[in-house]
């Protein structure tokens, strides 16, 4: 007797891949797999402030994405369904439609996603489906922590010891040679950036993410930066670096959007260690994921808290709104050569150093004293690598309201220029 295959919906979110991606490879084993991709208007809105929350750099990137995950799906006799709207009402259409009794996807971390999660649950329950949430893009279990969630460190360097010493980072799974996919539906088209309020951006000769966004470009960066040109031998002594693609692994995009999951990338961190070298330089790799993991438990931890003027210490500091000083600083418009380069960097690419992400922050929040969500949200709309948990940690822990804070982190703007900018070469690139 053979054993009827389940309906099974596969909602893709921010882990645009199949390789080590724990939901496909479940559903790819026991059914009829339905993978949905829903393009939410609620992350294009605009911000209170007047820009949208997902500007263009991100919204190309996220949507190159898609074509890409669409062609790989595709490859293995798949496909994906492409659909505008909420997912709490998009959703139970499809179920309802297809027999679907259980929808796998990836367990949410952030407060508004878990939301959605929720009022989706809440929408697919009375038509007996099953949501199914796999730690998915995590490189670490909850269950194989060395502490309760209620007690994980809020000190870095305490929790980097203990899951050093207590902790294993699992295998990834393998991609699926095969998804069986027999559905009759408009699959849908992947939107075009115009239409969700995002002009695609035009090419800049000088930007530093020289990859496009899915799987395949991913890996490709990943082979450049690793196995061709051999960088991670010196990632220690470069990743301080302001010009070019090279001077850092500009793996974060990838992350980002899930198109790499941290847990391959350990691995071929590892994978490198044993072919090449094991230094500082590839230690100092793996403790920038765990830096990465470490502000996603963070936000599990303290919830919508990560997002509050106080910051999780509940720190109380005379923020300005002063819309006028936030322009010029937004803009690059600032007067301060270091500052302007950096900022107009992010705004014609999508992306900046980290060097230049704690400077900016820095004189925002200790110079101006204007409110660090402000900063946080159109750093949100301009990234290309925009992830919702380092984004708003690293700018509360620039501001003095997050994880982890010294007594005064305050960045001396002309030093660090004098330091890092020493022939004010990138300076000269940005500010013509």
């Amino acid at each position: 007797m053979t054993h009827m295959a389940e309906n099974i919906l596969l909602w893709f979110k921010n882990d645009l891949r199949l390789r080590d991606h724990e939901p496909l490879w479940h559903a790819a084993q026991r059914g009829n797999v339905l993978p949905v991709y829903v393009v939410d208007p609620r992350a294009f809105a605009a911000h209170p402030l007047g820009f949208p929350r997902t500007g263009s750099f991100r919204a190309e990137f996220l949507m190159e994405s898609l074509a890409a995950l669409r062609g790989s799906l595709r490859a293995i006799g798949s496909d994906l369904a492409i659909q505008t709207g909420k997912p709490e009402e998009v959703l139970p259409v499809l179920c309802a439609q297809h027999n679907i009794r259980q929808i796998y996807t990836s367990a949410e971390i952030a407060d508004e996603e878990q939301r959605v999660m929720m009022h989706t649950q809440k929408a697919v329950e009375p038509l007996g489906v099953e949501v199914c949430a796999f730690e998915n893009n995590a490189l670490y279990r909850l269950s194989d922590l060395p502490w309760p969630m209620e007690r994980l460190p809020d000190v870095f360097t305490r929790f980097r010891n203990d899951v050093e010493k207590k902790s294993v980072v699992r295998p990834a799974w393998p991609a699926p040679s095969a998804l069986a996919t027999s559905f009759s539906l408009d699959w849908g088209v992947v939107p075009m950036c115009e239409s969700l309020g995002a002009a695609a951006p035009p090419p800049d000769a000088r930007s530093a993410i020289t990859y496009g966004g899915g799987e395949p470009e991913a890996w490709r960066r990943v082979e450049e930066y690793l196995w061709q040109k051999d960088l991670l031998r010196v990632y220690k002594e470069t990743r301080n670096g302001l010009i070019g693609p090279d001077y850092s692994s500009k793996f974060s995009a990838a992350l980002a959007c899930g198109c790499l999951s941290p847990r391959s990338l350990y691995e071929e961190v590892l994978r490198y260690e044993r072919e090449r070298v094991k230094n500082e330089s590839t230690y100092w790799l793996v403790f920038e994921l765990r830096w990465r993991e470490y502000f996603r438990l963070t936000a599990l931890k303290y919830g919508a808290r990560i997002f509050h003027r106080e910051g999780i210490r509940q720190q109380p500091v005379a923020w300005h709104q002063n819309k006028k000083w936030f322009e010029k600083w937004r803009r690059g418009e600032t007067g301060v050569d270091f500052v302007d380069a950096n900022m107009r960097e992010l705004w014609h690419t999508g992306f900046m150093s980290n060097r230049g992400r704690q400077n900016v922050a820095s004189y925002l929040t200790k110079d101006l004293k204007i409110d660090w969500r402000w900063g946080a949200a159109w750093f949100e709309s301009q990234l290309i690598d925009y992830d919702v948990h380092s984004n708003w940690l690293n700018w509360a822990y620039v501001a003095g309201v997050g994880n982890d804070p010294r007594e005064d982190r305050y960045f001396n703007i002309t030093t660090q220029a004098a330091r890092y900018d020493a022939e004010g070469l990138y300076r000269q690139l940005w500010i013509s």
